[in-house]
């Protein structure tokens, strides 16, 4: 009974209160700007640093060796300026939100959107993916769907846990046949070429790839048995290994220089140490290169 009378009485009080005192009832259900403030001011702060990151080219990649990489550079740059753009837009227009929008202590209204704006920014998210995707489409192509030209040399590239191994034809031109029964790498026969195919006694077996400049290649790419990659920053190509497929893909490096070869694909334990080189050499230094090679084997 006394705590029934006693919280009757409290109420009472409360709405006396609160008509006595009516700008103070309303200030204090009034919101602190400070939180909205400092949080579009963090949002603002970041997106600038991210701006800047970006144009001042903090993260550059090295220059490209071909030029297909050169225009990829470019596409890369288109994609990332519209994609920039629009990021720094919304985010600002987030920013603006939060700071408009804070808590005033005013009565909080529920939206259910808005159709027509929703069909305009997804519509127009569309067309400008559909374009860009157009603009870049003979980049992508002239590596993986063209057809290698008459003089391209053809290199297998076979990847295992976790070594490059890269296969020439000899004088004959041709690749000899693969038996997987006979693969032994302790027996220097890492690839499985079978011993008694012709076609496969003057093939080549390098640890590294060896290239002439300014010549077609193509490379054949496979693996052995888990799924692996084949990465070059300044060919800007990176073409999985797939076990049961052999890949194509085509370059052409039109700079001199030794460049590293690593597996993006987190292919086991070793994973880390999974790398070779790409050499690309003058004509004269390429010729050497075989017959040193065809020498040792």
């Amino acid at each position: 009974m006394m705590v029934s009378y006693i919280y009757s009485f409290g109420q009472h009080e409360g709405r006396v209160s609160a008509r006595n005192h009516p700008q103070r009832n309303q200030k204090s259900a009034r919101g602190s700007a400070a939180p909205a403030v400092l949080f579009a001011l963090l949002i603002i702060i970041l997106v600038a640093f991210s701006a800047y990151s970006f144009s001042a080219r903090a993260f550059r990649a090295p220059a490209p060796i071909t030029t297909p990489g050169a225009a990829l550079d470019h596409q890369y740059n288109l994609t990332l300026y519209v994609t920039g753009i629009v990021f720094i837009l919304v985010q600002l227009a987030l920013a603006i939100a939060i700071f408009r929008f804070r808590d005033r202590g005013q009565r909080a209204r529920f939206s259910r959107g808005n159709n027509a704006a929703e069909i305009i920014w997804t519509s127009v998210t569309i067309v400008v993916f559909i374009v860009l995707a157009f603009l870049g489409r003979k980049v992508w192509a002239e590596s993986r769907l063209a057809s290698p030209t008459a003089n391209a040399i053809r290199i297998e590239v076979t990847t295992s846990q976790f070594v490059y191994n890269f296969r020439y034809p000899g004088a004959d031109g041709k690749f000899g046949r693969i038996d997987p029964n006979q693969i032994s790498a302790a027996t220097g026969n890492p690839l499985g070429l079978d011993a008694s195919d012709p076609a496969g006694k003057d093939d080549i077996v390098a640890p590294e790839l060896t290239v002439p400049v300014d010549r077609p290649v193509e490379l054949l790419i496979r693996s052995q048995d888990v799924v692996h990659n084949f990465f070059v920053r300044e060919l800007r190509l990176q073409q999985d290994a797939v076990p049961g497929l052999t890949i194509p893909l085509q370059f052409t490096a039109n700079r001199t220089g030794r460049y590293e070869i690593v597996c993006t694909q987190l292919c086991g334990l070793g994973h880390s140490r999974m790398r070779s080189f790409l050499n690309v050499v003058p004509e004269a230094g390429y010729e050497q290169f075989l017959k040193q090679q065809a020498a040792a084997q």
